[in-house]
């Protein structure tokens, strides 16, 4: 008889890639055992695993109990935290941490709260209970995109000028770990994402530019550690760029995800919108 498979850890914030992830998973027969995050991961996740918990965000201690008990060694991140919570009023009352959060905020040191300050700060709580934190897109390399025009329109010249003008900035705004993606129009920046997130950047740079037609670049950080924060579009990107009245999306191939490929080409096919998918 073989020996049993041993299951993966799944950490499971918001969107689709989580369960792009352990629906190819399941489809390997590879055991999941997931922890999805109170408010952001989806139920869609639950008959995808073996093993499904919803536990709050702040509840570091118990995460990594349930990846104990469950024989779990090796656990994968995947979707989005909205990082913008822990600046809501109350907020360590509200989610009220257990004992290894608190430590984990207040004892460990780190530099800063920036994404990826707090990610590998993550990683190393984690490998302290020797759970090491590997990519998921080990699993699923096919979901980051290849270099070239994605849909039926191509980019005109002077869209072209914008792309290379934002790519120069969203990478080094990547370089500064403040955020992945610009809004820019006629060489000039309209939004810069933060904290927010890609999808209200571009609404915030529809707000400021409504004659519409302008482009978002949304690249990887020069520093990108590919198990956590690759840049990751989809529907939802394109939907918040068709209300914005954006007309390109500039991303940076085999560097960025995207979910629901066919479907997000289609959808900006249908829209008259350009995806391009650039190498570094």
């Amino acid at each position: 008889m073989s020996a049993p498979v041993e299951p993966i850890g799944l950490i499971a914030g918001s969107g689709r890639f989580p369960i792009a992830f352990a629906s190819k998973a399941r489809a390997l027969n590879l055991p999941v055992v997931c922890v999805g995050v109170r408010g952001e991961a989806s139920s869609e996740l639950e008959p995808l695993v073996d093993q499904f918990h919803l536990v709050g965000l702040t509840r570091l201690g118990q995460m990594i109990r349930y990846f104990k008990r469950a024989g779990v060694r090796k656990v994968v991140m995947a979707g989005k935290i909205q990082k913008v919570k822990l600046n809501t009023a109350y907020f360590w009352w509200h989610y009220f941490p257990d004992w290894r959060t608190i430590t984990f905020w207040f004892f460990r040191r780190r530099r800063d709260n920036k994404d990826d300050s707090l990610l590998l700060a993550v990683v190393d709580e984690f490998a302290r209970d020797g759970i090491v934190c590997t990519s998921a897109l080990d699993l699923c390399p096919e979901l980051l995109v290849k270099a070239g025009v994605l849909t039926k329109r191509v980019p005109s010249i002077k869209e072209e000028k914008d792309i290379a003008f934002g790519w120069e900035l969203a990478k080094e705004m990547g370089r500064l770990d403040v955020g992945q993606s610009v809004a820019v129009n006629n060489r000039a920046v309209l939004a810069v994402e933060a904290i927010e997130g890609t999808d209200q950047a571009i609404l915030r740079a529809g707000t400021l530019c409504p004659c519409g037609g302008f482009t978002v670049v949304k690249v990887a950080k020069p520093q990108q550690d590919m198990r956590f924060d690759v840049p990751t579009v989809g529907c939802a990107t394109i939907e918040s760029m068709h209300k914005a009245g954006a007309k390109v999306l500039a991303i940076e191939a085999d560097k960025t995800i995207v979910i629901d490929q066919e479907e997000t080409i289609a959808l900006a096919n249908r829209y008259g919108m350009t995806i391009i998918a650039r190498a570094a």
